[in-house]
């Protein structure tokens, strides 16, 4: 079982991948200054909720939520459990719900990044890459397998959205310098993006804290889930051509 975080800690990520005790306050000080000196040259405006969400989960798979898995697994059971709130709240609100993981493919040629990472699957490994059973994803809930960071590359997540009439995406999962991270980027063009903070993680404090500092900065209102989980009752107490826009701040 893993041990009790700290207190100022993250309540997910690697042990090993923390942040020295020293270190925590004095970056989360810096991080919040950085964010005002941001906000004063016209930084992280609020693009609020719309009226049509969707929400996707990202790379919530066996791959990346078992600690066990040393290479991109870590302790992300708090991400995995906020995101299951907002997974049941979407359901009850009827709102379109996609999954993505790794399109696992032995027969893919190699790419430079795979001298990067590593990924040495041994037969019957592929399994890793199924959804986390805690997530009981539905069978009208799609699943996207993509070969890179986005959901956006090299997929067909961008005409699913359009076609269903989407104008904002709710986006939960890990890791959030990487996939969370790159999906964000490539929605922001198209879509009002909210990232319910405790519906992300990924292994590495500071990763996360940075990168999803910048998220904020630039592509997306970062919020408490329980904004999101407020907005998607007050959804599905109206009609899905009225929905309110309360604000995510």
């Amino acid at each position: 079982m893993a041990s009790e975080p700290k207190p100022d800690t993250l309540p997910f990520g690697s042990e090993d991948l923390r942040l020295p005790d020293e270190l925590r306050l004095p970056l989360q000080a810096h991080l919040a200054g950085l964010r005002e000196r941001y906000v004063e040259r016209g930084w992280a405006g609020r693009v609020g909720f719309g009226q049509r969400p969707a929400l996707i989960v990202i790379d919530l798979a066996l791959w990346w939520t078992d600690a066990r898995n040393l290479s991109q697994g870590s302790n992300v059971d708090s991400v995995v459990r906020a995101t299951c709130r907002l997974l049941a709240a979407a359901r009850v609100a009827a709102i379109p719900i996609f999954f993505t993981t790794w399109d696992y493919d032995r027969s893919t040629p190699p790419s430079p990044h795979d001298l990067k990472v590593k990924m040495d699957f041994k037969p019957g490994e592929e399994k890793l890459f199924e959804l986390d059973s805690r997530l009981e994803r539905r069978l009208d809930e799609r699943i996207i397998a993509k070969r890179y960071a986005s959901a956006f590359k090299g997929t067909n997540l961008h005409e699913n959205l359009t076609a269903l009439g989407v104008d904002t995406l709710i986006v939960t999962g890990v890791s959030t310098s990487h996939c969370v991270y790159a999906t964000c980027r490539d929605a922001t063009d198209s879509f009002r993006v909210i990232v319910p903070r405790e519906a992300v993680g990924e292994r590495c404090e500071i990763m996360h804290e940075v990168n999803l500092l910048d998220i904020d900065l630039d592509l997306a209102d970062v919020v408490p889930a329980e904004n999101v989980l407020a907005y998607l009752d007050a959804y599905r107490r109206n009609s899905s051509t009225s929905a309110p826009s309360p604000s995510p701040t």
